[in-house]
C-alpha cells in the first residue's frame, strides 16, 4: 500500500513546491510519479515507513487492552466508548516518540522522488526555485535522511510537526478503536434482536476484517484535514511556509478552502481500510485465542480440583 501513501503525500504537499494553481488529482499525480520515476517513485520512502510502523504497531496494540482494562476499573464512570478512545490515545502517543522520525523521513523522500525531479525544483544548496523558500538537499536513503537532517536540523527537524502529529493520530486513533467498539456493540445487537439461531456463530476474525476496515476508513476521512496539516509542516524546509500548526489552517483555509483542507484523502482512505482490516482481524484472532488459552486453563483447573477433591472423599 505503500504506494498509495506515496500518491497521498505528494498530493498534499504539492502547494509547497508546485504552488496552488498547479496542484494535481489523483490520475495525474500518479501519471506524473509514472513518467518522472517510473515504479521506484511510488516505493520511494518504504524503509522508514515499515520501520516506523513495525516499531510503533507493537506499542499501540500492546497497550490499548492494558489501558482499557486499568481504566474500566479505576474509572468506571469513563467504561465503554471513553475507555476505548483514551485507550487508542494513550497507545498512539507513546508510539509517537519512535514513528515521528521516521514520518519526517519518508515523507521527504517520497516528494523528492529521482535526484532529476527533485533538482528540477531545488537547487544544489537546498533553495528552492521558489522565491525565500530554503528546501533541504537529496536524501539517498533512510540512514543518509536522518543524518542530513540531523546535521542540518537538529532534533527540531528529526520532530518536526510532532505536535500536528499527535493532533492527527491520537483522534485517529481514538475514533478508530471507539467507531470499531461501536460497531461490534451494533452487530451484537442485530444478532440478538434478528438472529433466532443460538447455534449460529460469527468468526470473530473475520467480524474485525470487516467491522476494522469500516472504522479505519471513517476514521481517516474525518481526520484528513489534520493529515494534510501535519505533511506540509514535515515536509517544508527551514525557511518554513506555516509558522506553525495555527498559521497552517488558517493559510490553508483561506488559499485552498475546503479543498484544500480534505486534499488527498481518497487515497488516505484507500490505505487505512484494508490497513485497519487486517489488523483488528490479527487482534481478534490473538484475542480469540488468548481468551481461549484462558478458558481451557480454568476448565483444566476445575477438573483437576474435581479429582482430587473425589480422591480425598
Amino acid at each position: 500500500m505503500h504506494p498509495v501513501d506515496t500518491i497521498k503525500t505528494r498530493m498534499q504537499s504539492q502547494a509547497i513546491l508546485d504552488g496552488i494553481k498547479n496542484q494535481k488529482s489523483i490520475l495525474p499525480m500518479v501519471r506524473s510519479v509514472w513518467k518522472a520515476d517510473g515504479l521506484r517513485g511510488f516505493y520511494r520512502g518504504v524503509t522508514p515507513g515499515i520501520t516506523g510502523s513495525l516499531a510503533t504497531g507493537a506499542t499501540y496494540f500492546g497497550v490499548i487492552e492494558s489501558t482499557k482494562k486499568w481504566i474500566e476499573d479505576s474509572h468506571p464512570s469513563l467504561a465503554g466508548h471513553w475507555a476505548h478512545f483514551i485507550a487508542g490515545a494513550v497507545g498512539d502517543t507513546l508510539g509517537s516518540f519512535v514513528y515521528v522520525p521516521c514520518e519526517v523521513m519518508k515523507l521527504r523522500m517520497q516528494v523528492q522522488g529521482t535526484l532529476a525531479s527533485w533538482s528540477s525544483v531545488v537547487t544544489k544548496d537546498g533553495m528552492s526555485m521558489k522565491p525565500n523558500m530554503q528546501m533541504y538537499g537529496y536524501y539517498t536513503g533512510m540512514f543518509h535522511a536522518g543524518c542530513s537532517i540531523w546535521k542540518q536540523q537538529g532534533f527540531k527537524g528529526l520532530y518536526a510537526g510532532y505536535w500536528s502529529t499527535l493532533a492527527r493520530d491520537v483522534p485517529f486513533a481514538g475514533l478508530m478503536v471507539m467507531f470499531y467498539e461501536a460497531m461490534k456493540d451494533i452487530t451484537e445487537y442485530g444478532k440478538q434482536r434478528w438472529i433466532s439461531s443460538p447455534t449460529l456463530h460469527v468468526n470473530s476474525s473475520l467480524e474485525g476484517l470487516v467491522l476494522g476496515g469500516l472504522a479505519g476508513g471513517l476514521s481517516a476521512y474525518l481526520t484528513t484535514p489534520l493529515d494534510v496539516i501535519k505533511t506540509r509542516l514535515q515536509v517544508q524546509g527551514s525557511s518554513v511556509r506555516y509558522n506553525g500548526w495555527l498559521d497552517a489552517i488558517r493559510n490553508i483555509w483561506a488559499m485552498e478552502g475546503m479543498k484544500g483542507m480534505f486534499r488527498g484523502s481518497i487515497p488516505r482512505i484507500t490505505w487505512y481500510i484494508p490497513a485497519s482490516a487486517l489488523t483488528f482481524m490479527a487482534v481478534e484472532f490473538l484475542r480469540e485465542h488468548f481468551n481461549g488459552k484462558v478458558a481451557a486453563s480454568d476448565n483444566f483447573q476445575k477438573v483437576a480440583r474435581l479429582s482430587v477433591d473425589k480422591n480425598e472423599s
